[in-house]
């Protein structure tokens, strides 16, 4: 479909659940050690460019970002200073930030929106902690501790609304409840970092997961003494995984080896390392994914080359 350039290295890029050509992407200066960072929002035009339709400064480096469910113009992003920044893309550059939460003591790094309950999102840090927020809310509703390092991603269950998974450099994937005063299941996912994880969107007990160990694992958590199947394949350690929300059996990864990979969980070549497809568009670390939930088949990369890249997962991405 097409490219488009950031000025600083991208780290995050997101569809809107509401419109089908619309991307937020997060990026951070000097690839999010030090500097400034940029919020971008881009359309994807009937015939393929990618053009800019907002875009917001801040202070510090943003490392992920998130689309209101509930509200078509409302974006979150976190940032290098541990605060949520909330935009309102119908408004001017000029009137955003609409609003700021900072509670989070280290950088803030992972962003959540829930489909079902769609007043509520997530937050996580490198403070170790995950904090559940209302934008109707002064502050967070509730922190959840217990990891004992970073806790690099976290995703809503899909078909259980109070509950979502926590992934951490503690080594372990950590399930949780808003019923239950902690994690209902502590998860010894891999023997390095777990950098991201990921629901199954058509099943609520399979879970995928991505570590510095350069490996994707699938795991059934009513199982959890054994991962399902382990998927090496990638050459540096795995930054994203995501399930695909039109087709069970697939998955897509992205790592640090600057590749996009398209999995299928079904084949027994999976468990071989060959994936279904492969691509290598980027000349830096691959650090942001995400599938349209509206569009069959479109999906979207982001990467430290400064560089977001929208295709059909069928075909091959074209500048």
């Amino acid at each position: 479909m097409g490219r488009c350039r950031t000025a600083f290295n991208a780290y995050s890029v997101k569809f809107s659940p509401f419109f089908e050509g619309r991307i937020a992407v997060a990026t951070a200066q000097n690839f999010g050690i030090i500097g400034n960072g940029k919020q971008h929002v881009f359309e994807v035009t009937p015939q393929g460019g990618i053009v800019e339709v907002a875009q917001y400064d801040t202070m510090d480096g943003l490392y992920d970002c998130a689309w209101s469910e509930a509200n078509e113009n409302i974006l979150v992003a976190s940032s290098g200073d541990g605060s949520v920044k909330v935009y309102d893309v119908a408004l001017p550059p000029a009137a955003n930030p609409v609003r700021g939460f900072k509670e989070h003591s280290h950088e803030c790094c992972s962003l959540a929106w829930n489909t079902s309950k769609r007043e509520l999102f997530l937050s996580s840090s490198w403070d170790d902690t995950v904090k559940l927020w209302s934008l109707g809310a002064p502050g967070s509703l509730r922190t959840f501790p217990g990891h004992t390092y970073c806790v690099y991603h976290v995703a809503w269950n899909p078909q259980q609304a109070d509950v979502f998974l926590s992934a951490s450099g503690d080594t372990t994937v950590r399930v949780w409840d808003l019923r239950q005063p902690g994690p209902t299941l502590i998860l010894p996912a891999h023997g390095y970092e777990v950098l991201a994880a990921d629901w199954c969107k058509y099943n609520d007990c399979l879970l995928a997961t991505g570590s510095v160990d350069k490996s994707i694992k699938l795991w059934d958590v009513r199982v959890p003494g054994r991962e399902m199947a382990v998927f090496p394949g990638h050459s540096y350690a795995v930054r994203r995984v995501l399930w695909s929300p039109h087709a069970a059996n697939l998955l897509m990864s992205c790592s640090y080896d600057m590749t996009v990979k398209l999995w299928d969980t079904a084949s027994p070549q999976a468990a071989q390392g060959l994936p279904l497809r492969s691509w290598d568009h980027h000349t830096e670390f691959a650090v942001g994914l995400d599938f349209s939930t509206l569009r069959d088949g479109l999906v979207a990369s982001a990467g430290w080359d400064e560089s977001v890249w929208v295709w059909d997962q069928r075909g091959h991405p074209t500048p």
